[in-house]
């Protein structure tokens, strides 16, 4: 495995986590806010927690929200967790309105706290789950995303009050179950690959898709 891969450290969450990871599945992670390592990456991560107006604070602050941009653009593969999946979108309602990176177009939204059958739901959704492809979402595309798997979809590990709602239903890549709703696990467009589940804590599941990310079998 010889990509080189940063995980940006802006100062929001579980960085430590994501690289004890991305170690495990060979990779030697850069955990870095230098601008120009970013950029000269062959991949980049994009972890986090918490709240995304705080998020996109952080990134506006270090000026990695530009230096991402110009990252992206450069075609190379761009991984995207929790809220760093969901800075990627154009906007969220998380206490009030914050304006996103908006790499896919769309919005973060509460998840429903009423099931199909009209049961309240807990809220936030903390679980282990599996995640399924998105209705309609190719197959063949699916394939060369790091959520493809040859045997029976394996769990991760959710924890999670707003979910991304893209506008192109093409840009959906994966969603879970949560009382009979269809909540977005991941979401997709051209090098960009985001997921609101969390692969560093999601056991040999998560690292599989670590090393997918990487490149990997």
């Amino acid at each position: 495995m010889n990509h080189s891969v940063v995980v940006v450290d802006y100062g929001i969450g579980n960085v430590f986590s994501v690289c004890n990871a991305l170690k495990q599945v060979g990779a030697e992670p850069l955990l870095t806010r230098d601008i120009p390592t970013i950029l000269q990456a062959d991949r980049v991560i994009l972890p986090g927690v918490g709240a995304f107006g705080r998020a996109m604070d952080a990134l506006r602050s270090f000026g990695l929200d530009e230096a991402l941009n110009k990252y992206v653009a450069t075609g190379r593969p761009f991984l995207g967790i929790c809220i760093g999946m969901q800075v990627l979108m154009d906007s969220s309602l998380e206490f009030g309105v914050h304006a996103g990176l908006g790499f896919i177009s769309g919005s973060v939204e509460r998840i429903a706290s009423v099931g199909k059958d009209g049961h309240p739901l807990r809220v936030p959704h903390i679980s282990w789950s599996k995640v399924k492809p998105a209705r309609g979402f190719p197959s063949e595309q699916w394939q060369s995303t790091p959520l493809a798997d040859d045997e029976e979809q394996q769990e991760f590990y959710f924890v999670h009050s707003y979910h991304a709602k893209p506008n192109d239903a093409a840009n959906l890549l994966a969603v879970v179950d949560h009382g009979g709703n269809s909540v977005t696990a991941a979401v997709a467009k051209d090098n960009i690959v985001g997921v609101q589940f969390h692969p560093e804590r999601s056991g040999l599941a998560g690292l599989n898709l670590l090393g997918k990310f990487m490149g990997g079998s």
